[in-house]
């Protein structure tokens, strides 16, 4: 079949990493099944099995020669993957095949095999995670002060900074960042079990010498730098642990649909946009348009791993005494896409968040139209106290309010309230400039932002110094 006549995903062709999609491709796989079989053999030795030194290196000469259409061919006579490659590393190294998989069953391969990959794909999570953030907080940092309209309910309301809100953004990838670091220190590998958990054919081959048992446990979670070891299973880890980590990157998809959705709002505003290329189109219909089409590409794919969700908590939930099998089919999809998309829109978010553009003459212009408003108490007490009647001039501000209100949304015209004030002899004694000065109605959002970054972001940035810098090299 000619190349373009098969599916292939979006996910790999078009969203994540090469790094995410090598992680879950079948090579990484079936290399990290025979790194398991080999690590189990060399336990296994060490604790006093018969299991020469010839057929260990028989094992470690060919683990990387493996041959997939040799495996399928066996996959299509047993039925069974996990015995297919079993086989097939046998036929390349028949010396070790009488000592492969000795008293394991398919959970020890595949579940372990999926704690390794799993906590990898959460490293490079993290990588990106600090990647945000740190683009974020150097957006914050440089629009600290720069006074901005406020919303709550997408309706004007008091004045915040373009640095504050980006600090909110910043914020929310922040949790996620710990919430993911939590899960890659508390994933606990799911070690040497048995069929249902109880270590029973291992007891067997050591003769019921438990600590032997315990000690090769030990020796394997060790051979993988795992520190902690799944203290009971059935025959699979719990599929709670899959939830767990699923919902985490639900959170950080909740994260990019905020942040996305925001940056489309803001670019409709003509506030902030994301980058555009030179050549860039738009529209293929109208010349003129700055579509925010990587906002839009991170809010689907943030939509699409929300809506898998409910595969790995419902593949929890549905699990019967020590296993059912319908968690397989699903597993093998949710839990890679969930981490590809997640990657994918991570990649996303830090190129558009260090190349944000923004344009403050159009933001001064919206907070010359609303500022007046919200100003009216200070324009008031300045009158006052200079030495006007506080009830009259409320009732002058009030009766000027309300025909410049009038004037913007009956006539579509500009907000002369200033100018109307600027007018009235009442208020001559006002300096109405000082008075309107965005910078005085901010409160402490700069110097709440360089406190964020101070206590949250800077210690990420030392911890992930390493990982910093990828979304320059992006191309999305």
């Amino acid at each position: 079949m000619a190349k373009h006549d098969e599916y292939e995903s979006p996910l790999v062709t078009r969203n994540a990493s090469r790094e995410m999609s090598e992680l879950f491709g079948a090579r990484r796989r079936i290399l990290t099944w025979r790194r398991l079989w080999l690590a189990l053999a060399e336990a296994q030795r060490k604790a006093g099995l018969d299991i020469s030194e010839s057929q260990i290196r028989a094992l470690e000469a060919t683990l990387e020669d493996i041959d997939f259409a040799r495996a399928a061919k066996h996959e299509k006579k047993l039925r069974h993957d996990v015995m297919a490659h079993l086989h097939a590393w046998g036929d390349v190294a028949p010396e070790a095949r009488g000592i492969l998989h000795l008293g394991a069953t398919s959970a020890y391969i595949v579940d372990n095999a999926d704690l390794i990959i799993m906590r990898e794909a959460l490293r490079l999570i993290a990588g990106w995670l600090a990647n945000v953030i740190d683009a974020l907080a150097t957006f914050a940092k440089k629009y600290r002060s720069l006074p901005t309209l406020g919303f709550t309910h997408f309706q004007p309301a008091q004045v915040t900074t373009v640095g504050k809100r980006a600090a909110l953004w910043c914020y929310d990838f922040v949790r996620d960042l710990e919430e993911i670091e939590y899960r890659i220190d508390h994933l606990r590998f799911r070690g040497v079990k048995g069929t249902t958990g109880t270590q029973a054919s291992f007891m067997a081959l050591f003769g019921n010498d438990g600590s032997k048992v315990a000690r090769l446990e030990a020796d394997v979670a060790k051979a993988f730098d795992f520190k902690l070891v799944e203290p009971i299973t059935g025959q699979t880890y719990s599929r709670k642990v899959d939830a767990q980590v699923a919902s985490a990157l639900g959170q950080i998809a909740i994260s990019v649909h905020k942040f996305a959705n925001d940056i489309r709002l803001l670019a409709s505003l003509k506030e902030v946009e994301e980058p555009f290329e030179q050549k860039q189109v738009g529209s293929s219909a109208m010349p003129y348009k700055r579509n925010p089409m990587r906002s839009e590409r991170a809010t689907g794919l943030a939509r699409f791993v929300l809506s898998l969700m409910s595969s790995p908590f419902q593949t929890a939930a549905e699990q019967w005494f020590e296993r059912t099998l319908d968690d397989s089919s699903n597993k093998r999809l949710s839990i890679p896409e969930a981490f590809l998309a997640t990657d994918g829109m991570l990649r996303i978010v830090a190129n558009v968040a260090c190349g944000l553009v923004v344009y403050p003459k159009v933001i001064a212009a919206r907070l010359r139209q609303e500022l007046p408003f919200m100003a009216s108490e200070n324009i008031l007490m300045a009158a006052a106290s200079a030495g006007g009647d506080r009830q009259e001039l409320h009732q002058r501000i009030r009766d000027h309010a309300q025909a410049a209100g009038q004037r913007v949304k009956q006539d579509g015209a500009e907000n002369d309230l200033v100018d109307r004030l600027r007018a009235d002899p009442a208020f001559a004694g006002v300096d109405l400039d000082d008075v309107l000065d965005p910078k005085k109605y901010v409160g402490r959002a700069p110097q709440q932002v360089d406190e964020f970054i101070r206590e949250f972001v800077a210690p990420i940035r030392r911890r992930y110094r390493k990982a910093l810098g990828k979304e320059s090299d992006l191309d999305v």
